[in-house]
């Protein structure tokens, strides 16, 4: 057996790779899934449509590799953080569509919280504030508002998980998640490790709908797959939430060492080592993953819209063509002329946290083009980046001087120049690109020895491209002045 298989189960879509020992990949397949809106501000997706999706592209990248499941070791998951899922355990079938992490249809639960002064209570015992964002309050709403989720409750036939646990569970017929996707849920002590009874309680969410919280690279594993499902059965021995899975996939092992994704939205990730570090600045602490047994920490800001933003210019607006204009229009036109685009669609995340806060462009004048706001666009991705990242220097005492990123629109190279620019900041790429998988790859061979330790897997780690500051600090202070003064202009649309 001499490859691991990574199942990537993303956002928009859900990529199936597998990869060899050196890190590199075989092979992969990707299919996305459709994105549903029953009301503004509601996202969803289809449970059994991402399960389809899942198992057709592992079957097509064993194809496209000429391999059976006999030549994979073992299987990794990684998945899109706090989206929830429902479903029967006798029957197997959700009970309503997947509620997406975007989705702020709990605005008004998160609020009533806060006001009855709930905030510092959750933020100390799980790392996180109080917003739509996480899991546990769209589980509050499910038990309130569906009822199919009520009557398979009343039967105890009732489960709940993020995506992953709903993927292994179908994989495996086990109810399991990792310590790192149970730490984005609102619901977990990140401190001792277990589901808080006191949360929970104050949720009205009953323990025993949630899944069993295991380590995120796992010996004895999460479970075999069903024997109908590939040619042999393969064992699940890896899982963890994606942005935990980049970090891991750059070799982040290391406290202090940091990376950035550019996908639907930008995660950083600042590895804090086995210290839980309490942000006073709109960032969250979190577990990066959990091996043997000890938990890695990490502090994270989380922006919502960043890749999103440009799907929207060629989908809403229809301004962008292709993608892969992007960087022709970057080095083509050198400046937005004064236009900023805060693209606050879902509300604005860390470090600012208003889910009422809007989309907005602003610095409009009538020699504005198409070309100005399309760059408006990819430099709001670089400065909600810094947003970030100014306050993690800050929190963490860290100098910060490497940026490792990766992530679809890394392809555009005057993007990684320009956060470079504005973050003062080296910035790395890999020559691996798929960052993610690769962490759940790694994760999942660490467990049945296909990779000894952290230093085998360094050495895989290779850089690509490497952009270093340019511009000059006068440049760089007065654009991020009026970025921020823009983010203002942005907020509290309720």
């Amino acid at each position: 057996m001499q490859y691991v298989l990574s199942i990537d189960q993303g956002t928009t879509g859900t990529r199936s790779i597998i990869f060899s020992k050196a890190g590199n990949e075989v092979s992969k397949d990707y299919i996305e899934h459709k994105q549903i809106f029953p009301q503004a501000g509601w996202v969803e997706h289809n449970p059994m449509e991402i399960w389809e999706n899942t198992i057709k592209t592992v079957k097509n990248s064993l194809l496209k590799a000429k391999l059976s499941s006999t030549d994979i070791c073992s299987i990794g998951v990684t998945n899109q953080r706090e989206t929830i899922v429902a479903w029967d355990k006798e029957t197997g079938l959700p009970l309503h569509n997947a509620i997406v992490w975007q989705c702020r249809r709990t605005s008004d639960i998160c609020d009533e919280l806060r006001n009855n002064g709930y905030s510092e209570l959750f933020n100390r015992k799980t790392g996180l504030v109080l917003d739509p964002y996480f899991s546990g309050t769209k589980i509050k709403w499910l038990l309130e508002n569906n009822t199919k989720a009520k009557d398979t409750q009343n039967r105890n036939n009732l489960l709940v998980g993020t995506i992953d646990s709903w993927l292994i569970w179908n994989l495996t017929g086990n109810h399991i998640t990792d310590y790192s996707n149970a730490s984005r849920t609102l619901l977990f002590n990140i401190h001792n490790g277990e589901w808080d009874t006191e949360l929970l309680d104050l949720l009205q969410i009953p323990l025993d709908i949630l899944p069993e919280v295991r380590p995120s690279s796992d010996k004895d594993a999460y479970g075999l797959t069903k024997e109908k499902l590939f040619s042999s059965q393969l064992s699940v021995t890896g899982a963890i939430g994606d942005q935990q899975a980049a970090l891991f996939g750059q070799t982040c092992f290391e406290k202090g060492s940091v990376k950035n994704t550019y996908g639907t939205g930008n995660f950083m990730l600042l590895n804090t080592g086995e210290t839980v570090v309490d942000s006073k600045k709109g960032l969250l602490s979190t577990i990066a993953w959990k091996i043997d047994n000890k938990i890695t920490y990490a502090l994270e800001g989380s922006v919502f819209i960043t890749g999103a933003a440009i799907q929207w210019l060629e989908e809403g607006l229809r301004i962008l063509d292709n993608i892969n204009e992007l960087t022709s229009i970057m080095n083509n036109t050198k400046s937005t002329e004064g236009v900023f685009f805060v693209p606050a669609f879902v509300g604005l995340g860390a470090p600012y946290w208003d889910p009422y806060a809007r989309g907005t462009i602003l610095g409009l004048t009538r020699g504005s083009t198409r070309n100005h706001i399309i760059r408006a666009t990819l430099e709001s991705i670089c400065y909600q980046s810094e947003d970030v990242f100014e306050i993690m220097r800050e929190e963490s005492g860290i100098d910060i001087n490497i940026l490792r990123v990766d992530g679809g629109i890394t392809k555009c190279s005057p993007l990684l120049q320009f956060q470079a620019d504005v973050s003062d900041v080296v910035v790395q790429k890999p020559t691996i690109s798929e960052t993610t998988a690769l962490g759940a790859a790694y994760l999942a061979g660490l467990a049945v020895d296909y990779w000894e330790n952290l230093d085998d897997i360094q050495s895989n780690f290779l850089v690509e491209e490497e952009y270093k500051p340019e511009m000059d600090i006068e440049t760089r202070e007065s654009l991020l002045s009026r970025w921020k003064k823009s983010v203002e202009s942005s907020k509290n649309w309720k």
